[in-house]
């Protein structure tokens, strides 16, 4: 696989990672870690731009999603809307360093939006989380590889 098709590829999974799409990215950046020639150090910064906008995406679609929420086909319903608010609420902002983690995460970005929280601010938490994730895997892979 050519160096472009690699870090392409990266990028579209470490995207679909960080929006609402069902995807994880750690098992591909981990294996192109291993398998091609491409320094970590690219292959974290790429997962981890591309991971970052996909939560920027979100927080993008949370700063409109209360447009929708009386339309029959809206998704979420207005008791889980409001739970979700109450929870932010609650931790607020900081609670964007868990942004990395599986099925809550990316909510959590869109709650971000949701609740208008300062796009400045939500970046730099959410760059945090993101790269310190990427970092530590690619850190662990590096670590166990065979040499």
């Amino acid at each position: 696989m050519s160096t472009i098709v690699t870090l392409v590829s990266l990028f579209l999974a470490a995207f679909a990672a960080a929006t609402i799409f069902p995807a994880q990215s750690e098992g591909v950046l981990a294996a192109f870690i291993l398998k091609t020639d491409i320094h970590s150090f690219m292959l974290v910064a790429v997962a981890s731009v591309a991971n970052i906008l996909g939560s920027c995406l979100n927080w993008y679609l949370g700063v409109y999603i209360e447009t929708f929420k009386n339309r029959r086909w809206f998704p979420v319903k207005e008791k889980s809307l409001m739970k979700a608010q109450a929870f932010y609420k609650k931790y607020g902002r900081w609670s964007l360093l868990l942004s990395w983690v599986p099925f809550i995460g990316d909510p959590l970005t869109v709650m971000a939006g949701v609740m208008k929280e300062r796009f400045l601010v939500f970046l730099m938490l959410v760059s945090v989380a993101k790269i310190g994730r990427y970092v530590v895997l690619a850190w662990l892979v590096l670590k166990a590889a065979p040499v």
